[in-house]
């Protein structure tokens, strides 16, 4: 199944709801999820259809339950507060999100599908390695707002250009608004398929220990989390999740379920 994107106005249940197999959806029709896009290899717009890694794991959940998936852009400040679950705009958030203390008190979540790190991307020759170089060079760094990575240069002590997005962030970097970004490693890894980006690459990489996961409203949708935490373990099992890791991410490590 490919997920149709949905604008978001018309993202709300309107007392369209029902209950499938025990799941709780805002709209009788589909299971909806939110996301912020672009963030490829995770979700990315294609031809009017949305496609990635997250989008392909999650319509495992959606065939469980006999519906199609559909997807809501929405702003990620609202995925990661809840604050769009609570209004009803979506069954669940998706979008490479990090499992942190704050947001578990905010959401539930299911069991880790992707183990992360973190990223830095700058121009070939720039003679970076380590953030250290990036502070003792005083070269500018760029950051998506409101992620993880952008949470980590913080805590070294940096203060990052935001960028809303992750193409808004990348094209900081090719029109030197930034010498340096930061960003999660499948991100960048899918960024340097581009020829366009042949003049970059990754000077280092940051083990935060991030793991990722799908997100639900707090204490509504239980039986969402148990489906949804059983498709995870299934493709993990029957290889279905490898053959997707490879698709849109690359070779995958033999331990673990993300980047080496």
């Amino acid at each position: 199944m490919l997920a149709v994107l949905a604008l978001a106005a018309s993202a709300c249940g309107g007392g369209d709801g029902a209950t499938v197999k025990g799941v709780k959806v805002i709209d009788k029709g589909a299971l909806t999820t939110c996301t912020h896009l672009p963030y490829p290899p995770f979700q990315v717009e294609r031809g009017g259809k949305v496609v990635g890694f997250d989008v392909d794991l999650i319509d495992l959940v959606a065939k469980r339950l006999g519906l199609p998936q559909k997807v809501v852009d929405t702003q990620f400040e609202t995925m990661k507060t809840g604050a769009a679950l609570n209004a009803g705009k979506c069954d669940l958030v998706m979008g490479g999100m990090t499992i942190t203390p704050d947001r578990t008190q905010m959401m539930d979540v299911s069991k880790p599908y992707f183990d992360a790190t973190q990223a830095l991307l700058a121009k070939k020759g720039s003679g970076v390695k380590t953030l250290d170089d990036v502070k003792s060079r005083k070269l500018k760094i760029g950051s998506q707002s409101g992620t993880t990575g952008e949470d980590y240069v913080k805590g070294k002590g940096f203060d990052p250009s935001s960028f809303d997005n992750s193409n808004a962030e990348l094209d900081g970097l090719r029109t030197g608004q930034v010498d340096v970004i930061v960003q999660d490693y499948p991100v960048v890894r899918g960024w340097l398929k581009d020829p366009a980006n042949s003049k970059y690459e990754i000077v280092a990489n940051l083990n935060t220990g991030e793991k990722y996961g799908f997100w639900f409203r707090k204490g509504y949708n239980p039986e969402l989390v148990k489906l949804t935490n059983q498709a995870i373990d299934e493709a993990k099992a029957n290889g279905s999740y490898k053959a997707m890791y490879e698709k849109w991410v690359g070779p995958m490590p033999k331990t673990g379920a993300g980047p080496s």
